[in-house]
Formats: structure tokens, C-alpha cells, sequence
């Protein structure tokens, strides 16, 4: 077994995108982060086994820590025990590379309590979702909309037969949705990212992001950034007008989308994320169109230096502590702490 790092983006998407991974581990995504992204595989006799980008994220007055999203990704062709042992491997390479690192914080899309508790993996918060719906592409556009919502199926024929139109536009448009995407934040209370993290999704070569408006004349309703990766096409950011919300033309977008998907042969169409509690909306909008409902384990983090990791933690317990304070109470806890 030997560690190597790509250089190529051919090698590195071919092996995550074969290998059931996802648009978070690959290339063009890395190049999306303004911090340096670093990309390691392991190999066995030329063959790749595991690769996984991370990004090392800074923390106030000491050091930095790694993070895997969605990572790493691993050969399907390999065992459980095979996949434990690389497992750790990478984390011990990773801690010899990283040796300022405090931790590296990773997203398996599967992990067995045996390796949690080799690796003495700490359960974080989540970043990415832990859960989210999958339809299966390779049904027909019959079956799909028989496993959908009798609502959902009305609404995108309502959507259609109020003239309700869907494309495919380039970055000129971007401005129009992203006052979409301002206008949906304020709405829904959620934090967006800043422009230029968007704008810079939509400038990756091969079409891999893509920007699709859904108008009524000139009116533009809702709008949404999808990612074409792999065996997927992934819903990653949504947006919609406060104004002619009964035209329902959300779900004439999914729709087409999930068309457009099918039509290019992909595998399956990814909602992304889902959670009752956090997004009660969103997340009956889109078990709506039926599917399978997939889970992951979630975040963690490998410790590479306990005593710095335990100060690390106490602050951001502190800080939640806080931000719910401000919540409950008003501005006091921000002077106090």
C-alpha cells in the first residue's frame, strides 16, 4: 500500500465518480474553495483503493484543522476489513503530513463501529446532511410520477398548464437568481454562501454545474443550481419568488430536471438533503416526489492532538451556549463571554 498525490483531474474523477462518490470529492470542487484543496489516493499494485480532497480550515489563535466532505471515497471492490485498514492508514498519513493539524474532520458514506472506535472517531455536528431522498432513474417517467404525491403530480400539471416554462440559462443570468437566492434566505431564515462561491460553481468546465430558471412571460419564479457528477444529478441550491407562489413552479423545476437527468442517462436524481426538524418545508416538498430515503453516518472527527482538540471543543461549546443565550435573552451573553 503506498499513499500518492493526484495530479490530474481525469485520474481523480474517473476513480470518485465510478466509485459511487460525490461532486464534493471532485475536482472542480476542490477548485471552488479560495483555501488550498490537497488530493491523496492510495494504491495497491496500481491499483486506487481510496482518495480523498480535504482542505485544511483555520481556527482562531491555533493551528487548523482538515475537512473531508463527503470523504473519503473508496473502491467499491474492496472488503470491510480492507476498507478499516485504509481507513485508518489515511488517518495516520494524514496526522504525519498534518502535524499542526488538530483533527481532520471526515464524512464516510458508511462507517462501522469498529472502525469509529479504532480510529476513537468523535461524532461532530453535521455539515453535509445526514439524510436525503434518491430517485431511481432508471424507472420509467410513468412509475416516477405514480411514486410521487397525488398533490405533487397536480401541482407540476398545474405549473404546466399556467404556462410555466423551465431552462437551462449561462452565468449571465446568475444576478437574477441570486436575488432569488437573497430574497428565499430572508424568507426561510437560512444562511447562503457569498456570491462569488456560486459564481465560481457556475464557471467549471464541462458543464458539471448548471443554472435552470423557471419563468411564466418574462415573471421569474424559482430557480436552482444542479450538479451533473458521476451516476447523479444532485439538487444543491433552490430559490423562489414570494410573489405567484400558487403557479407551483418549484415543482414543475424538479420535474424537468429529474427529465433532463433521465434523458443524459444518468443513474440517479439526489434531493440532497432532508431533516424534519431543521427544514420541515423544504423537507415535505421534496419526499413529495416519492423515492428512497438515504442515510449517512454523519460527521466526525479524528483526533490528532487530544489536548488542543479538547480546548478547540470547550470554545465551540461555549459559543453555542452563547448564540442561544443571545437567542432567548438579546445581546448579554456576547459581553459576558
Amino acid at each position: 500500500m503506498e499513499f500518492f498525490d493526484f495530479s490530474d483531474k481525469t485520474s481523480l474523477d474517473n476513480f470518485v465518480s465510478t466509485n459511487s462518490g460525490e461532486f464534493l470529492q471532485s475536482w472542480n470542487w476542490g477548485e471552488s474553495d479560495s483555501l488550498k484543496v490537497r488530493r491523496l489516493g492510495v494504491r495497491d499494485g496500481g491499483q486506487i483503493l481510496a482518495a480523498v480532497s480535504y482542505f485544511r480550515r483555520f481556527l482562531p489563535g491555533f493551528s487548523y484543522y482538515l475537512y473531508s466532505p463527503r470523504g473519503p471515497i473508496f473502491a467499491t471492490t474492496i472488503n470491510d476489513k480492507e476498507r478499516q485498514e485504509i481507513m485508518f492508514a489515511l488517518a495516520e498519513e494524514l496526522r504525519r503530513r498534518e502535524n499542526q493539524a488538530v483533527f481532520w474532520r471526515l464524512e464516510p458514506d458508511k462507517l462501522s463501529k469498529e472502525v469509529q472506535e479504532s480510529l476513537l472517531l468523535n461524532k461532530s455536528l453535521d455539515i453535509q446532511p445526514a439524510k436525503t431522498i434518491f430517485l431511481d432513474l432508471e424507472k420509467s417517467e410513468e412509475e416516477l410520477l405514480g411514486e410521487m404525491h397525488q398533490k405533487c403530480r397536480y401541482n407540476i400539471r398545474l405549473a404546466e398548464k399556467k404556462g410555466v416554462i423551465v431552462k437551462q440559462v449561462s452565468a449571465d443570468n446568475f444576478f437574477d437568481f441570486w436575488k432569488l437566492l437573497e430574497t428565499t434566505s430572508q424568507r426561510d431564515s437560512f444562511s447562503i454562501h457569498p456570491r462569488r462561491h456560486y459564481e465560481k460553481m457556475l464557471s467549471f468546465p464541462g458543464n458539471q454545474v448548471r443554472l435552470y430558471l423557471a419563468y411564466q412571460g418574462e415573471k421569474l419564479l424559482a430557480g436552482g443550481l444542479f450538479s451533473f457528477f458521476g451516476d447523479r444529478v444532485t439538487y444543491m441550491h433552490g430559490a423562489s419568488s414570494n410573489e405567484n407562489r400558487e403557479l407551483m413552479a418549484p415543482y414543475l423545476l424538479q420535474w424537468t430536471l429529474v427529465r433532463e437527468a433521465k434523458k443524459e442517462v444518468y443513474k440517479y436524481y439526489d434531493f440532497y438533503g432532508i431533516d424534519e426538524n431543521k427544514w420541515p418545508g423544504v423537507t415535505r416538498f421534496k419526499r413529495a416526489f416519492g423515492g428512497q430515503e438515504v442515510y449517512y453516518p454523519g460527521t466526525f472527527d479524528a483526533i490528532f492532538r487530544p489536548s488542543a482538540f479538547l480546548f478547540y471543543n470547550t470554545l465551540r461549546r461555549l459559543r453555542r451556549f452563547c448564540r442561544s443565550e443571545e437567542r432567548r435573552v438579546g445581546k448579554e451573553c456576547r459581553s459576558r463571554w
